[in-house]
Order: C-alpha cells, then sequence, then structure tokens
C-alpha cells in the first residue's frame, strides 16, 4: 500500500483533492415541528391537569386532618386557619382572604363566629377607619396551641415518610407553585378566589 493511500483522513472534515481538509459547516439546529409543538401541548396539558387533580385531592386530606386536629381544642379547620393567620400581628378581613387564598365573604363570617365565641375581636384599625383588624384574644391564642402538640406528631410524621429532604423540596416546589399561580391569568381575567375552607364555619 503507498504512502499516500495510507494517509488518515484527518480530523475536521472531507478532504480536497489536493489534501487539504475542508471546514465542515456547523450542523444547525432542528426547528420545532408542528407535531414537536402539539406534543409538548399535550405533555403540558397532561401535566396541568395532573397537578390540579393532585392539589384537590390535597386540599381535602390537609383539610380532613386539619379537622381531626383542631376538633379537641373546640374549632373547625377553618376557624383554626383564620385564628392562625392572625398571630403574629392583627389583619383586616381582607388581608386575611389574601394572605389565605380563600374569599373574604368567607373570611367575614369566620370571623365573626369567632368575635362571637370569643376567641377574637375586632380593633381599630390606624390605615383604615372602616376595616377593622381581627386578632385572636387569650382564649383563641390558647385554643390554638393546645393544637400545637398533636400537629408536631403529625408534622413529625409526615417528615418521617417522605424524609426530610423532600419534605423540605416539597415545601419549595409548593411555594413556587403558588406563586406562579398568582402572576397568571386566565383568558377569562384573573382566576376565581376559592373558599379554601370545609365548609363549616
Amino acid at each position: 500500500m503507498s504512502e499516500t493511500n495510507a494517509r488518515p483522513t484527518e480530523p475536521g472534515g472531507p478532504t480536497g483533492s489536493d489534501g487539504s481538509v475542508r471546514p465542515t459547516a456547523p450542523a444547525r439546529p432542528a426547528e420545532p415541528t408542528e407535531a414537536t409543538e402539539a406534543t409538548e401541548a399535550t405533555e403540558n396539558g397532561d401535566r396541568l391537569s395532573r397537578t390540579a387533580i393532585g392539589v384537590f385531592r390535597l386540599n381535602g386530606r390537609f383539610l380532613s386532618v386539619a379537622e381531626e386536629l383542631a376538633g379537641p381544642a373546640g374549632l373547625t379547620a377553618a376557624r383554626w386557619q383564620v385564628l392562625g393567620a392572625v398571630l403574629g400581628e392583627p389583619l383586616p378581613v381582607s388581608g386575611i382572604a389574601r394572605s389565605m387564598g380563600i374569599t373574604r365573604q368567607s373570611v367575614q363570617r369566620i370571623a365573626d363566629l369567632l368575635v362571637e365565641q370569643g376567641l377574637g375581636e375586632y380593633v381599630a384599625n390606624p390605615a383604615h377607619r372602616r376595616a377593622k383588624l381581627l386578632r385572636p384574644t387569650a382564649d383563641g391564642r390558647a385554643a390554638v396551641s393546645r393544637i400545637t402538640p398533636a400537629h408536631a406528631e403529625f408534622a413529625a410524621r409526615l417528615a418521617g415518610e417522605l424524609g426530610e429532604e423532600q419534605f423540605a423540596l416539597t415545601v419549595q416546589v409548593l411555594e413556587r407553585l403558588s406563586a406562579a399561580m398568582d402572576t397568571l391569568t386566565s383568558a377569562a381575567g384573573p382566576p376565581p378566589a376559592s373558599s379554601g375552607g370545609s365548609g363549616r364555619g
């Protein structure tokens, strides 16, 4: 075999008649096709449906657990939810509704029941004369504190089931999902506020 015939092809592309290497044009990225876009749309639609179904199911399970935890303290899940929102600082009904993602009407009804029950009280709002602030009374704080041991025990069981790392990751993903949903609007306008409660005061 001659030396010329034995010469290996140099990297970089095919050789010309003079033995020089011709550069190879970079491959162009494939442009998305209608079929690819349709597949992605189908997959995203499926993800949205599965996410919604999962959240609805979780909402039901969390409400059920909350009722079990709150019952011995003389509260319902909804009353515990509203009291919990004002443990740190008094809030107007509209502020509670925004923070919890439930309707103002639902919060107003529950707040009135808490006041009637002696677990909450309305105080003046320096920023808005007509929109009073709701805050827990001493009895309201005591009722919530009675839930704390059972709440901590269930949290430990859930952490044991998921694992500490996955539990923390789950919280981050759900918070990111909630933030993303808050920024989006449907074709018909902003998504309606959910009642967020169990239907019980």
